[in-house]
């Protein structure tokens, strides 16, 4: 059956898939495919840890259109085409660096978080939560 959650990550990925193939990766950004993200700096005041699995009705129009958050793998963020880790490498976000999420879903577990953020800066990426933290305590909305 395909839920409301569902449907909406398939227009993410579609809208991620057009986008991807209209636009160019972006070139100043190596990134190479031994690089792991570790190491990921502890702010748990932050952190995602409790997210429902499924967003209330409302909730989608309390949260911006956009959150930024902060990249604390010390060894720099790898940014995937699906919430998942298998998944291919588009490019990678270096240690402090600010992202800018769109929204939220569940992928694989990394580290114990199955939480996966969609990143707007100059292609459409999948973040893991895990090494993201959203700044001024915002959660992002789901997707």
């Amino acid at each position: 059956m395909l839920t409301p959650q569902k449907f909406a990550l398939c227009v993410a990925a579609g809208a991620l898939t057009a986008t991807l193939a209209a636009t160019p990766a972006l070139a100043d950004h190596a990134v190479p495919d031994t690089a792991v993200a570790e190491q990921a700096v502890p702010d748990t005041a932050l952190a995602d840890q409790a997210a429902p699995d499924t967003a209330p009705a409302d909730q989608t129009a309390a949260h911006p259109r956009h959150t930024e958050g902060r990249v604390t793998a010390r060894s720099g963020l790898k940014l995937r085409d699906k919430p998942t880790r298998s998944s291919r490498i588009i490019r990678t976000e270096p240690y402090g660096a600010t992202v800018h999420i769109f929204c939220k879903t569940t992928g694989d577990h990394v580290e114990g978080n199955d939480h996966w953020y969609l990143l707007t800066d100059g292609t459409w990426a999948w973040g893991s939560a895990q090494y993201i933290v959203p700044k001024g305590g915002h959660s992002p909305r789901w997707c």
